[in-house]
């Protein structure tokens, strides 16, 4: 079938790149290409967290883990790394499902445990620099024969091939006049400084994360919900320095190096489905949230799943 696939973050390219080794001839079509997705400025670690619906996060998550952790031993050109980090709840919850399936999984010791925290769990997971990772995944499509058109799209009925993949983010409000799509801002920072195992607090309101890369250790974070601002804020970084002290008490700030901002494209609900628009055939992916990496292979294999099952 002749596919095209919109949207050129890591889920488009992780769509073209399954699409293609299924057989299918793809075109990418996009009005933004790496470095400049979206995608370019995620953190970013593997952890099914927050995404709905479970259920299904869960297995798409556990499906990239496999391919990701593939990365880091076969493709290092890919700019995947396994590292250690640990969760920190302040709250005693039930283990993860995933947690008895990926490497390393741990309940800590109590003397393991920050201040103000009274439970949590250390896990190996890949460590995904982006800068390296979103060139790789579009120069892999692009030897397996997929081909690229910078354009902008105003409507699915008019874009060619036999089906669409719909993989725009945070266009789906604009494209699809999906409302329920909204940013989460999220304010990073770097520093040239590496706190042996990353440190995490995943909830929204008091979201932390120290991710050690091969480059820097990235630090957040926000997740401020309907804000559509790029603009890199001074009060934000303070925020985030206090909140990761908490857990790395030996940051040394004279070591930061610089910042990001990016807007992640959340949702109630990924929406990954299909529908049929003024007879064309629409597989939408979209809506993932901070979630988009983590999840991408094995929405990607749900997206082949539906398009062969229409044949």
């Amino acid at each position: 079938m002749r596919c095209t696939v919109i949207g050129a973050g890591v889920s488009g390219l992780s769509c073209a790149i399954r699409l293609l080794e299924s057989g299918h001839q793809v075109e990418v079509v996009s009005d933004k290409f790496s470095p400049d997705t979206v995608s370019d400025v995620a953190a970013a670690i593997w952890y099914p967290f927050l995404a709905a619906p479970v259920d299904k996060a869960d297995r798409w998550g556990l499906e990239t883990y496999s391919e990701l952790e593939r990365f880091a031993k076969e493709v290092p050109e890919a700019g995947v790394t396994m590292r250690d980090g640990r969760e920190y709840l302040r709250q005693v919850v039930d283990l993860p499902t995933w947690g008895s399936k990926i490497a390393a999984f741990r309940v800590l010791e109590s003397d393991e445990i920050p201040n103000g925290y009274v439970f949590g769990w250390e896990f190996r997971a890949p460590v995904i620099e982006m800068p390296l990772y979103m060139p790789w995944l579009k120069s892999k499509a692009e030897r397996m024969g997929c081909t690229f058109r910078q354009d902008k799209i105003g409507d699915l009925s008019e874009v060619p091939g036999d089906v669409i993949v719909n993989c725009v983010g945070l266009g789906a409000r604009e494209l699809c006049d999906d409302e329920e799509v909204i940013p989460a801002r999220g304010q990073i920072l770097f520093i040239e400084q590496d706190p042996g195992v990353g440190h995490f607090d995943q909830q929204p309101e008091t979201l932390t994360y120290t991710i050690p890369r091969s480059d820097v250790t990235v630090l957040g974070g926000t997740a401020q919900v309907g804000d559509w601002s790029l603009e890199h804020r001074p009060e934000d970084d303070d925020l985030i320095l206090s909140k990761v002290e908490a857990l790395w008490p030996d940051l040394d700030r004279s070591k930061i190096i610089g910042g990001n901002v990016g807007l992640r494209p959340s949702r109630s609900e990924i929406r990954l489905e299909l529908e049929e628009i003024e007879g064309r055939l629409v597989v939408h992916n979209y809506g993932h949230g901070g979630a988009g990496v983590t999840l991408s292979w094995g929405c990607a294999e749900d997206v082949v799943s539906l398009i062969e099952g229409i044949q």
